[in-house]
């Protein structure tokens, strides 16, 4: 009986540049030069999302991960997803983004000499999570324990520990560390159980 998710061989198939154990991708899921794509232990991919990575700049993504349906990593700079990390549904991660001010033409159709892209790595932290449907653009960095609102638009560098929301996402209030101490009991208990190494 064949799942939704690839069997262990399947993903093997794959071919990317590094599996963790305890690995869920989607078989509807696509993956753009999987070569350049590094997953650690515990990740999921749900059906429909999309990443592409870049021949330079890898997309790295840390343990306990997880991609929700329809959510979109477009590498080409280079993005890093931190341990623990939650992108929900229909997210974008933009490494790459034209540049729409007029000064250049703009999409992938028109030779490079006539746009302007530009090009950044993203960085998302440990224990991030990012609300449905945000959009996340190059050069961005969200720093370790920030949540972000569904809807939001990211740029920049947002402060560790923040609730943030909004178009253009802005800081609303601390967040709870209390997570990591359940961090501490959830890594003792995979230790104990010798589900980590």
């Amino acid at each position: 009986m064949q799942t939704s998710f690839l069997e262990q061989d399947e993903l093997a198939l794959v071919g990317l540049g590094r599996v963790g154990a305890g690995v869920l991708v989607s078989r509807y899921a696509v993956l753009h030069n999987p070569a350049n794509i590094f997953l650690g232990n515990s990740v999921r991919i749900d059906d429909f999302c999309l990443i592409t990575a870049g021949d330079d700049e890898p997309v790295s993504i840390g343990s306990w991960v997880h991609l929700a349906a329809f959510s979109a990593l477009f590498g080409q700079g280079g993005i890093v997803l931190g341990d623990f990390c939650g992108i929900s549904c229909r997210t974008t991660v933009y490494s790459t983004n034209d540049d729409y001010s007029g000064e250049h033409m703009t999409n992938p159709m028109v030779p490079a000499r006539y746009t302007g892209v530009v090009t950044a790595p993203v960085s998302i932290g440990r224990h991030v999570v990012v609300g449905a449907s945000s959009v996340i653009l190059p050069g961005t960095t969200i720093s370790d324990g920030c949540s972000v609102g569904a809807l939001s638009l990211v740029r920049g560098v947002l402060e560790p520990w923040g609730v943030y929301g909004g178009v253009p996402a802005r800081r609303i209030r601390d967040r709870s560390r209390h997570l990591l101490e359940l961090e501490k009991a959830f890594l003792r208990e995979a230790l104990q159980k010798g589900e980590l190494d």
